[in-house]
């Protein structure tokens, strides 16, 4: 498969997907939640509040690991498996755009000065699973 096809595989999957699991690194070991992400072409972001723990965790290790996909019906499901760096953003124009109204549980708005992103740079994507294929890795 050419790296374009592949390209255009993991950005269907990314489209099609928008909740996954965020492993960074807490002493020396991964810890995991699910989180809702978006992107812009390979690069992830995702809204958090600026005192959770992810956020000290990125501050001090910025390696990220994402896991999205997967429907959930069984064997050839795709799923992307994405290995990154992830740094902690609070450009107002970057919090406008990405905002929506599924945040108000968390945030009073875009201006809500707790309400910030992460912005995820992938070095490695692997889809896997994808029907009778085995596993192809675009590496960003």
């Amino acid at each position: 498969m050419s790296d374009q096809k592949l390209r255009e595989e993991v950005l269907e999957v990314l489209k099609e997907n928008k909740v996954g699991t965020l492993a960074t690194v807490q002493n020396n070991k991964p810890h995991t939640r699910y989180m809702t992400f978006f992107n812009e072409d390979l690069t992830l972001f995702t809204a958090t509040d600026k005192n959770t723990h992810k956020v000290e965790e990125i501050e001090r290790n910025s390696n990220v690991h994402i896991l999205i996909g997967y429907d959930g019906e069984g064997v050839g499901d795709a799923y992307l498996e994405i290995e990154g760096t992830a740094a902690v953003k609070d450009n107002q124009e970057l919090k406008d755009q990405l905002w929506n109204d599924h945040m108000k549980p968390w945030f009073d708005g875009p201006n809500d000065p707790n309400y910030i992103i992460l912005e995820i740079h992938p070095s490695a994507m692997t889809l896997m699973n994808k029907k009778d294929e085995s596993a192809k890795t675009l590496n960003v």
